[in-house]
């Protein structure tokens, strides 16, 4: 069989092999822990689900415009007038199938063949295969000083004549970190000096602890005129915990969004008009529901780091938003991979290995969970790799011990 030079550079995503992997371990009966995921389990906004029911209920379930219905785009162009402090027009909102097509659009809308797409690391697990994807070269960028945070000075120094475009998540994920806003001023800055798009995935934006505020990076935009070349890209999945809704945005310049529409039109056409609707209805609801899930997270969070902070040798970065945390295992083994399969085949506790997101001997653990999971979850994961640890563990009615040092 023959397949595309593209097809065979593009791996699996790890996440959603997870995913895929605790399902059926709990199909079986298995009392497996998903510390591994990214999905909030609180419910959709009651807006939401009313305006979808609604729309179902009339039986007008249709094809939508390639570039989002109006009722969401409005809702778009709110949200960003109320976090952004800028005025769109409906002609600079795309609105389409979750974030992660948002994003795959916006880089096949940009990209040529061979140009370079620079993203801090660790990295979100799409990132380098979305830029494959493009025929373009991922460029991860690991901050020299050892810490999740950035320096504008290790991002300049791999620009080169190839480069296209950089990618910013903050609060990020893996991490959890959130970037200053002396580093989103420095980034805005030199994407313009070096004439750069600047993709600015916000998808956690709202998620973030400990009083502090998102960051607007729109206010740091000199050229404030339709030749920006700055993409701002978010969602519902995350905030709303409506990841199966699948609704996302792009905003950006009229041209940029014509040619992202123009993309997505073939690719998909317009999202679910079922879905933008409870979208739209989410966005314009009474928001409880969003501060209700950070409120949530930030005593998960608490919970989670209080936990780990019980290993021997596990270093943990306290997250400044997100529902991640990245903490360094190499202690007990630096390969992440070796250790997340020791540890579900162990004590059936779902981790992500940190190599995926470009960082081995970490491994990402998630808090959007119950508080139960979380501290069962750990205990278990203490309980395999303390060899300290008595010599049994029982997991409901199952005993497990230990036949490891």
């Amino acid at each position: 069989m023959s397949i595309s030079q593209i097809a065979r550079t593009i791996s699996e995503s790890a996440t959603l092999k997870l995913n895929e992997t605790a399902a059926i371990l709990r199909a079986k009966g298995d009392p497996v822990i998903h510390l591994g995921g990214g999905e909030p389990k609180s419910k959709a906004p009651i807006e939401a689900l009313v305006a979808a029911a609604g729309l179902l209920n009339s039986g007008e379930v249709r094809y939508t415009p390639a570039d989002g219905i109006p009722a969401l785009k409005q809702a778009i162009i709110r949200y960003t007038e109320q976090f952004y402090d800028r005025k769109v027009a409906p002609e600079n909102v795309l609105a389409s199938g979750g974030a992660k097509q948002a994003l795959m659009v916006a880089l096949q809308a940009i990209l040529n063949p061979q140009e370079e797409c620079i993203f801090p690391a660790p990295y979100w697990v799409s990132y380098p295969e979305m830029v494959k994807l493009c025929g373009a070269v991922p460029v991860p960028v690991l901050p020299e000083d050892g810490s999740f945070h950035p320096r504008i000075e290790d991002i300049e120094r791999v620009i080169t004549s190839y480069t296209k475009a950089i990618i910013i998540n903050s609060p990020a994920n893996p991490t959890g970190v959130m970037y200053s806003e002396q580093f989103i001023a420095d980034i805005v800055e030199l994407c313009e000096k070096r004439d750069l798009y600047l993709i600015m995935d916000d998808i956690y934006h709202r998620l973030i602890f400990d009083g502090r505020r998102p960051i607007n990076c729109w206010q740091f935009v000199k050229d404030k005129t339709e030749n920006s070349k700055l993409i701002i890209i978010n969602g519902v999945s995350k905030q709303y915990a409506m990841t199966g809704f699948r609704i996302g945005w792009a905003v950006a310049s009229r041209r940029l969004i014509e040619v992202m529409t123009n993309i997505q039109g073939h690719q998909t056409s317009g999202p679910s008009v079922l879905l933008q609707r409870a979208a739209a209805a989410a966005l314009d609801g009474t928001q409880a529901s969003v501060e209700s899930l950070r409120t949530t997270l930030e005593n998960n969070r608490n919970v989670l780091v209080d936990r780990l902070r019980a290993f021997e040798g596990v270093r943990v970065t306290v997250p400044d938003g997100t529902f991640y945390l990245f903490a360094d295992f190499g202690y007990y083994d630096k390969d992440s991979t070796r250790l997340a399969h020791f540890l579900l085949e162990k004590v059936q506790v779902v981790t992500v290995p940190g190599v995926e997101f470009g960082l081995d001997g970490h491994l990402r653990i998630s808090f959007c969970g119950s508080i139960k999971d979380i501290t069962e979850g750990v205990e278990r994961m203490k309980w395999a790799l303390d060899p300290n640890s008595p010599n049994e563990l029982y997991i409901g009615q199952r005993k497990l011990v230990r036949d490891w040092s």
